[in-house]
């Protein structure tokens, strides 16, 4: 009995090992990793011709650059405007209701956001939002939020800031309490309005945070988000909507090309590995951050 953890504990630490070695290899499940013909690099060379992995790795870029620069945006403005704000009741009531999604999975959240951005052909099958968006006047016909390949990598986009946005603003909140108030007492005896104080002590006292933020969200720029997409998509929006994470999955666990999915994947995580260390470089850089 000792030796099943023991033999568990061998599997789950070399498993990665073995994915690693398929990527290099014409892998058949009947013969197994150390039977499987060898094929060197050519399972690397085929993605060069891969139809679908170019357009995979665009999209993958576009969307998780999309999210990066939102979710440092948008938290940063939400953080600045609820700090002006007096009334801790309130305060804290908006902090709670932003925060909430996200503690929420994206099994749960698409369930919502698919019923919430439903396109619909009666009134008793269209989404909320388009009921709303029709209702005061801004669009005449339903939207495909979902389907239609131009919009929906925004979608993806706008739904992945609201989940966060909330928690990342809780950041800059902290980041905010920081500020020495002598900063903008004296700037107000010289006569600086809000404007002009937030420009000039606000920015800069959170400017080192800012900073730390975006580079390590370098290191997840091939994380597009397979969990939101994966719930989300459909083959109408592969062409703007796919990512090297659902392709990996296509490839592996839909067409059975398990080497070449390993391929893929191994691309990425090399590609992740560097964007890492030269996000970690620039943190240490410009904010003072170190792991170690």
């Amino acid at each position: 009995m000792v030796l099943i953890p023991v033999a568990l504990l061998f599997v789950f630490n070399y498993l990665p090992i073995f994915g690693l070695v398929m990527a290099f290899q014409d892998f058949q499940p009947g013969l197994g990793f150390l039977n499987s013909k060898w094929v060197g690099l050519d399972n690397f060379r085929t993605l060069l011709y891969l139809p679908d992995f170019i357009p995979a790795l665009r999209n993958t870029l576009l969307i998780a650059l999309g999210k990066i620069i939102g979710n440092i945006v948008v938290p940063l403005t939400f953080a600045l405007m609820l700090n002006e704000i007096k009334n801790k009741i309130f305060k804290k009531t908006v902090q709670t209701v932003t925060y909430l999604p996200y503690f929420l999975s994206w099994i749960v959240l698409s369930g919502i956001l698919i019923n919430f951005l439903t396109q619909g052909n009666t009134g008793n099958d269209t989404g909320f939002l388009n009921l709303i968006l029709q209702n005061i006047g801004l669009i005449d016909e339903p939207v495909n939020f979902l389907g239609d390949k131009q919009i929906f990598p925004w979608t993806m986009i706008i739904s992945d800031i609201w989940k966060n946005f909330g928690y990342n603003a809780i950041v800059y909140l902290a980041a905010l309490t920081g500020i020495d108030p002598g900063l903008y007492e004296a700037s107000a005896i010289d006569g600086a309005g809000r404007w002009k104080q937030t420009w000039h002590i606000t920015i800069p006292g959170i400017i080192p945070i800012i900073i730390l933020m975006t580079v390590l969200a370098i290191g997840n720029i091939l994380n597009a988000g397979f969990d939101q997409i994966f719930n989300m998509y459909s083959a109408s929006v592969y062409e703007t909507g796919d990512i090297i994470d659902t392709l990996v999955y296509r490839l592996g666990l839909i067409n059975q090309q398990y080497s070449l999915s390993a391929a893929v994947g191994f691309f990425k995580s090399v590609v992740s590995g560097i964007l890492i260390v030269v996000s970690y470089k620039l943190a240490d850089k410009f904010a003072g951050y170190r792991v170690f």
